[in-house]
């Protein structure tokens, strides 16, 4: 039988991924070192192409579109991070709780939940970004607010599977408060779909961000890839570069953590652990 980190970093797609996440990681970390200057700072003549100084070209206004880039990773990956982890955090309170005490309970925050997924996940993003002003928190919040039930209800299904078993009601005749027990015995026991579903997760949540920022809705003055991709969207004919380089790293960024996430699927997943 393989071991956890042999089934996951032995995936050629994982590998794949991993290199991908890291570079954009170390970009984002040493945004200030690659790129000193500032990203919204006018460096050249308007829509020169990628070639010599500016290896990515400039844009309408003169700007690196190369830093922009840079500092754009920084931006859009922290804002999807942030979120990813607010989303998680709650969804998995409410899932636990749900799960664990269910009765009225269960049915008074499952029925919460279903509301907030028949809500159109994009449309209420929009709606909480006007009512709360464009900013990098708020962008956190908003995304975080439509993207916590689905963790909600996975996390829900895991701990209705362990709070019958013999060590989570030999903690409860031990006299366990109910909190120790969630924290100690049954959420360690919802950790790896949690992982799975978080970390796909935060591919939604770039898509939101860079989605939100195309549409003037994100953290104003901060560089951030669907920032770029809205700034450069009018002049698709004369610099095609504009849009193109933040959409393929939008492209490759949501497909690499969606291959470490599968590849996280089929590390944990124990029917697979033999093969």
């Amino acid at each position: 039988m393989r071991s956890f980190r042999q089934r996951f970093l032995g995936n050629p797609r994982v590998a794949l991924g991993l290199a991908w996440l890291g570079l954009v990681v170390a970009v984002a970390l040493l945004a200030d070192v690659l790129a000193p200057k500032d990203p919204f700072a006018i460096v050249g003549a308007p829509f020169a192409p990628p070639a010599g100084d500016f290896v990515l070209g400039t844009d309408s206004l003169g700007r690196d579109v190369a830093a922009g880039l840079i500092h754009g990773a920084r931006t859009t990956m922290l804002i999807a991070v942030l979120s990813t982890l607010a989303a998680v955090g709650f969804g998995a309170i409410v899932g636990a709780v749900t799960g664990y005490y269910g009765k009225l309970v269960d049915d008074v925050l499952m029925r919460t939940t279903e509301f907030f997924q028949t809500i159109p996940s994009f449309l209420f993003a929009i709606v909480l970004i006007a009512i709360l002003s464009p900013s990098a928190v708020n962008l956190v919040i908003a995304i975080a607010t439509v993207s916590w039930p689905p963790i909600a209800r996975v996390v829900r299904g895991e701990v209705l599977a362990v709070r019958s078993r013999e060590f989570v009601q030999a903690a409860v005749v031990a006299g366990q408060r109910d909190s120790a027990i969630l924290v100690t015995q049954v959420l360690p026991n919802t950790l790896s779909p949690l992982i799975v579903t978080g970390s796909l997760l935060v591919a939604t949540a770039i898509l939101f961000e860079s989605a939100l920022s195309f549409l003037g809705l994100g953290a104003p003055n901060q560089m951030s890839w669907g920032f770029m991709i809205g700034a450069g969207r009018s002049f698709m004919r004369e610099a095609w570069w504009l849009v193109m380089v933040p959409g393929v790293a939008i492209l490759l960024t949501v497909l690499a953590i969606n291959l470490v996430g599968e590849g996280l699927n089929d590390a944990l997943n124990p029917r697979l652990a033999d093969l």
